[in-house]
């Protein structure tokens, strides 16, 4: 997890959803839609929602925002008709790099995230390319300064149905099966453990290290897709130390 739980982490730190919280509302109003006409608009039976539903109030949205987006999802009001599409391709360094998206316009975006890629100093790859190197999981990030000793939480996690815990300099990053996340959750809010990030997404197997111009362009890359309105989540297989993290992120 050495990429992306430090990015997010420091991410979070700076502020910068609070910063771009107009953009954070609409990519939310949107992961609400599609999880409700996939899955239902009942959260306790569809753990996508469940989670988007979360997202919207860690973000402060108003709840008749949440209502109205449910709504649209399960088609009890009329909404725009959004689908969902990944890209995948390489960053600097041959990192590998998978991206969520919803759109209403696949040509438009596909060539706006052609030219992210090719602007950062990567190339959009056909379909297939690199996402046989992730798997989808669940992930939690802990501070060290704000968890129990590493024995006495990995015996906490193990026991609610965590498949692993790594230390990740500054974090320990526990691994879970995707339906397995909100159990384990859970169990660390249960034991007074704060946690700073909880997701399912697409976690690689292995890691490209990354210094210097390399690790400078790969994280202009993922801001600049990130930031993009129709891009929900961007999954890398890049480890770039928190302090050059810290350096290179605005």
């Amino acid at each position: 997890m050495s990429g992306h739980s430090k990015w997010h982490s420091i991410k979070h730190k700076k502020a910068i959803v609070d910063a771009k919280r107009g953009k954070i509302f609409t990519k939310i109003i949107r992961e609400i839609i599609i999880a409700a006409r996939l899955g239902g608009g009942d959260p306790e039976k569809n753990p996508r929602l469940r989670k988007a539903i979360e997202a919207a109030k860690d973000a402060n949205m108003p709840k008749d925002n949440v209502e109205r987006a449910i709504k649209k999802g399960t088609g009890e009001l009329e909404g725009e008709s959004f689908e969902e599409i990944t890209y995948e391709g390489y960053g600097p360094g041959g990192v590998a790099v998978y991206v969520d998206a919803t759109t209403d316009n696949k040509n438009r975006t596909a060539s706006e995230i052609r030219r992210i890629f090719s602007k950062h100093g990567g190339n959009l790859g056909e379909s297939g390319c690199v996402s046989w190197m992730f798997k989808r999981r669940g992930y939690i990030t802990v501070e060290k300064s704000k968890a129990p000793s590493e024995e006495k939480l990995f015996e906490i996690v193990v026991e609610a149905g965590a498949e692993d815990l790594k230390d990740d300099e500054s974090s320990f990053v526990i691994l879970t099966a995707a339906e397995d996340l909100f159990e384990v959750a859970k169990a660390l809010e249960e034991n007074g453990i704060e946690i700073t990030t909880k997701e399912i997404g697409m976690i690689p197997d292995t890691y490209i290290k990354l210094e210097g111009k390399e690790a400078e362009q790969m994280l202009k890359l993922m801001e600049t897709l990130e930031d993009h309105e129709d891009v929900q989540n961007v999954w890398a297989n890049f480890d770039i130390s928190e302090e050059e993290i810290e350096k290179y992120t605005s």
